[in-house]
């Protein structure tokens, strides 16, 4: 099996509560998704998606993903996409970091090589642990009584865990803070995540007036010094995202004892195949996962889908369904919540067909 063509395509994914809202007053309203498409001189054919949270979250854009897939597609025309680790060695070799731009690819190429064994994705990374993924639901930044509602609408579709994003002044934050504490009922998870937006003291702030609370604090400042600093001054337990990039990340920060579980996010790693690395040596050390990706629709919903169901029950703090936020459906097949949870498919690959009616035609293309 050989890539014989790439496909690229743009779809705009508007959003169902119309602006997305999180630290330091940055918002999205219609996000710039990248679909790649694979085919194979035996007919078979991959998809992976990419959709950065706007240009201004992690090093990462819409454009960007593009422009980089077609610097890397001389690389990959030729090559079989099912000889996962040979592929992204030479991305890694033809592209320095960006990591971003060859997600899609390498989800592509699991979904062909889950067709070419007639296997899920889930099944080979390991197979599924549990009947469904329970999801969790963020909160886009808002006054605090209307963050506490939403808490209340969103456990009406049955979500228990719930993301606020915070990261603005101080005392407004703690006002968010307490308003959702105050509305949630037994078993339920309250996260507060600043998205790098909190200065130090700030964020010292922030820890003291809500230590009190059954809250985790998520991912106060830029750097991982200052959260490392925020980490010690606090007993809340403590969530690190955007820090951990990697796998050397994760091991600096599991031996400063600077996290009690992380965020990964599949894009900001590299794609499926790093994820799952990360995975599974948090199921060694037993660290909590959030399993997401920067943003997306269905194709991406149903990459998180199988990497999440693959992971062990304990390890798995949640997962997103991000196909739920937005109006516009760019595959079918994808997961769709039900009460809160999702179940990857059990059929070959990602379990994924384009909507070509949405991706319309590519925007670029690359042939051998």
């Amino acid at each position: 099996m050989k890539i014989v063509a790439i496909k690229v395509y743009q779809v705009d994914l508007p959003l169902v509560e119309g602006r997305y809202s999180w630290s330091e007053g940055k918002f999205v309203e219609v996000f710039d998704s990248t679909v790649v498409e694979l085919i194979t001189d035996d007919g078979h054919v991959g998809y992976g998606e990419i959709c950065p949270l706007g240009p201004f979250y992690l090093p990462a854009f819409g454009p960007g993903a593009r422009a980089g897939i077609g610097e890397l597609s001389a690389t990959l025309l030729g090559q079989d996409p099912t000889a996962i680790g040979p592929i992204n060695q030479l991305m890694d070799k033809a592209l320095l970091g960006h990591p971003y731009v060859k997600s899609a690819i390498d989800m592509a190429c699991w979904d062909l090589l889950g067709k070419a064994t007639g296997k899920s994705v889930c099944a080979l990374m390991g197979g599924k642990f549990g009947e469904s993924v329970a999801l969790y639901r963020a909160i886009s930044q808002r006054p605090a009584d209307e963050m506490a509602a939403n808490v209340a609408a969103h456990r009406a579709d049955g979500y228990t865990k719930f993301q606020l994003k915070v990261g603005g002044k101080p005392e407004d934050d703690i006002a968010r803070i307490n308003a959702a504490a105050e509305t949630l009922t037994d078993g339920e998870v309250l996260v507060a995540d600043a998205n790098t937006g909190w200065r130090v003291d700030d964020a010292i702030r922030v820890v003291n007036a809500v230590r009190d609370r059954d809250v985790y604090i998520e991912q106060p400042c830029r750097s991982y010094e200052h959260c490392l600093t925020i980490r010690r001054r606090t007993s809340l337990p403590f969530i690190l995202d955007e820090n951990i990039t990697g796998v050397d990340a994760l091991l600096r920060g599991h031996a400063d004892g600077a996290m009690d579980a992380i965020n990964l996010k599949i894009s900001k790693v590299g794609g499926l195949t790093k994820a799952r690395l990360i995975r599974d040596i948090c199921v060694s050390l037993n660290i909590p996962m959030t399993i997401e990706d920067s943003w997306g629709g269905d194709i991406i919903t149903a990459a998180i889908a199988h990497l999440a169901h693959s992971t062990p029950e304990a390890l798995r703090f949640s997962a997103t369904d991000f196909n739920s936020y937005v109006t516009v459906q760019n595959a079918t097949g994808a997961p769709q919540r039900v009460s809160g949870h999702m179940i990857a498919s059990d059929e070959a690959g990602l379990g994924i067909a384009p909507n070509m009616d949405v991706l319309g035609k590519p925007v670029a293309e690359y042939k051998s």
